[in-house]
């Protein structure tokens, strides 16, 4: 059976900050993370890691920052194309006008007989009851 471990008081309590007072952002400290690498790439890492006598560490970090910067420019090229995009139709279609007459004119081309649009069965008396109540 495991010993209850002792009571220890908590750090000092936080003191509030005074009025005007720069409030100090630690900074992060860096989060262990387990990444299962294929056996080439491991491979890869250790001979540089050999000709340029850094640590793994430094390398992998500076990789995935390089990896996550490029993507992220990448994602931002794209969302501003779309962006545009959106925009360009807005100026063709203000007020959606033309979107609203295709709807319109699907619906009642289709409407009839959209599966989607649900018909009421004929109700059991205790449903007919219900449907009565909530009718009033």
């Amino acid at each position: 059976m495991p010993t209850p471990r002792p009571h220890r008081p908590s750090r000092k309590p936080a003191r509030k900050p005074t009025e005007g007072a720069r409030r100090v952002v630690p900074k992060a400290v860096p989060k262990a993370t387990t990444v299962r690498l294929q056996a080439e790439l491991l491979a890869g890492l250790v001979l540089l890691q050999r000709i340029l006598k850094k640590p793994m560490n430094r390398m992998i970090n500076e990789a995935v920052r390089s990896y996550v910067e490029r993507q992220s420019s990448d994602v931002e090229a794209e969302l501003q194309q779309v962006l545009e995009r959106v925009k360009a139709y807005r100026r063709s279609d203000p007020g959606y006008k033309r979107l609203w007459a295709e709807f319109v004119d699907a619906e009642a081309r289709h409407g009839k007989d959209d599966p989607v649009e649900g018909r009421i069965k004929s109700a059991g008396p205790v449903q007919a009851k219900v449907r009565d109540i909530l009718s009033r």
